[in-house]
């Protein structure tokens, strides 16, 4: 029998719209569950996790996107982990837990397009390793509601979600505590006929 897929929730703090010319600030994974094509089996969020504060790569930010997480990127040029060091660090933690379970790991956001831009980005260019999710073993919980839904994208939005789908938790804007929310998320979407509700 095929080894299951182990979904990691990531959610990511930047200080602009794309890798390179800004940081990624922080990022924060919450294993949700495993599925084996039949079925998703839960884990509880908080039971692994990962979280990392970086040193920015650059001087450039926008203050409106630096705004968003509240993160004080002076603090974070002394007190931030090195991008190399971190990352190599979180490929290694995401390795393992996979290991561990005797599954294969893939990368979850809501929506996936912003998060995995970043953590491929970083991943490929200061991780020992490379992405610990290859080039694109990842699943758009954004998609997955729409398809499940049977909604078009553009309407796959938290605000016109059924509320029983949602996390009762806050979004703070915090990686870690968004990483939670959205695992939750997943796991209600992963055991949700979307269809059958309609």
């Amino acid at each position: 029998m095929a080894s299951p897929d182990l979904y990691f929730s990531c959610d990511i703090e930047a200080d602009g719209p794309i890798p390179g010319p800004y940081s990624m600030l922080s990022f924060g994974f919450s294993v949700a569950g495993s599925y084996d094509g039949a079925v998703f089996t839960h884990r509880h969020p908080f039971e692994k996790t990962y979280y990392a504060e970086l040193k920015p790569i650059s001087d450039a930010f926008e203050p409106e996107a630096l705004a968003v997480s509240g993160l004080d990127r002076e603090n974070l040029k002394i007190n931030g982990r090195d991008p190399a060091e971190a990352m190599t660090d979180a490929a290694a933690w995401v390795r393992e837990v996979a290991r561990e379970a005797g599954a294969f790991p893939v990368f979850a956001a809501y929506p996936l397009g912003f998060d995995w831009m970043w953590m491929y980005h970083y991943f490929v260019q200061y991780a020992e390793g490379g992405s610990p999710f290859g080039f694109s073993r990842c699943l758009d919980m954004k998609s997955l509601y729409a398809a499940r839904g049977r909604t078009q994208i553009r309407d796959a939005v938290k605000a016109k979600m059924p509320r029983g789908l949602l996390s009762g938790r806050r979004h703070t804007h915090n990686a870690l505590d968004d990483a939670v929310e959205q695992a939750e998320l997943l796991q209600n979407l992963m055991t949700w006929d979307g269809a059958r509700a309609r």
